[in-house]
């Protein structure tokens, strides 16, 4: 089990959210709030407030993409074999809807062979309620530690 998912479950969600941005701090930017995280998937969610917007009143880019990376990140550290690290490597991201609330982002990796090393390709989506509004495909290098 991965030191992040140990953590995660002794900690509790409240507790390791705020520990998250002590460890990697542009995270704590969007204040996010780790809802589940597991082998294989991994939820985040963060509120729409004035510090993520955009000049038209919707949550920014970037901060979509953010909550992307760390979704991915966790889970990854979260379903890769003992002995292995990984890094991000490349982000393709795709923008459906306004993202005009507050925003639940999923990592789901249960179609992932994580038994391999190289490069990975993580699925992410991001919701406004049930109304996605952003696709992320986030490129993992998978190596030997």
């Amino acid at each position: 089990m991965s030191q992040m998912l140990q953590m995660f479950q002794q900690a509790g969600a409240a507790q390791f959210s705020a520990m998250i941005g002590q460890v990697a701090p542009y995270f704590a930017s969007i204040a996010p709030q780790m809802v589940e995280l597991r082998p294989g998937y991994a939820e985040v969610s963060f509120a729409k407030r004035r510090e993520v917007l955009n000049h038209i009143g919707t949550v920014h880019a970037i901060a979509l993409c953010n909550a992307a990376e760390l979704a991915a990140g966790s889970m990854t550290d979260a379903s890769i074999p003992a002995g292995c690290r990984w890094i991000p490597k490349g982000m393709t991201v795709e923008y459906l809807a306004k993202a005009d609330g507050d925003i639940r982002t999923v990592a789901d990796g249960s179609k992932v062979d994580w038994s391999q090393t190289g490069d990975i390709k993580v699925p992410v989506m991001a919701y406004v309620g049930d109304k996605p509004v952003f696709r992320a495909e986030i490129t993992m290098y998978v190596s030997q530690a």
